[in-house]
């Protein structure tokens, strides 16, 4: 098996990871049987977009091959966007209970922030 960027060859590192957080994005919803807000999705894209298109070259590859430093730039979208405070009341429950959470471990980053602080 390829690196997971694979089907996106051909495509510069900030479509590259635009791509990767609509996915992310698709999952998030989808997985929690949610209708994902596409305005805010789009809001959310462009807004990391353009703090992508702010980055140096050598920023935007440690991006490609740090995940941790990646998910902190989707985050940031999510957050900036208003992705945040849609369903939240939802997304809260579900995060605080663990219920139906079927999620790989990396979208920690999005749940805790519908979790309350400890």
């Amino acid at each position: 098996m390829g690196a997971q960027k694979d089907h996106r060859q051909g495509t510069g590192p900030v479509e590259s990871l635009r791509d990767e957080f609509r996915e992310h994005l698709h999952l998030f919803y989808s997985t929690l049987k949610l209708a994902a807000p596409y305005d805010t999705v789009e809001k959310a894209l462009g807004a990391l977009t353009t703090r992508l298109k702010a980055l140096s070259p050598e920023e935007l590859q440690q991006l490609s091959t740090d995940p941790s430093l990646r998910w902190t730039h989707f985050r940031q979208a999510f957050i900036e966007s208003g992705l945040r405070s849609k369903h939240r009341g939802i997304i809260a429950g579900l995060a605080r209970s663990g219920a139906a959470l079927a999620l790989p471990p990396e979208f920690e980053h999005l749940l805790d922030l519908y979790r309350p602080a400890s």
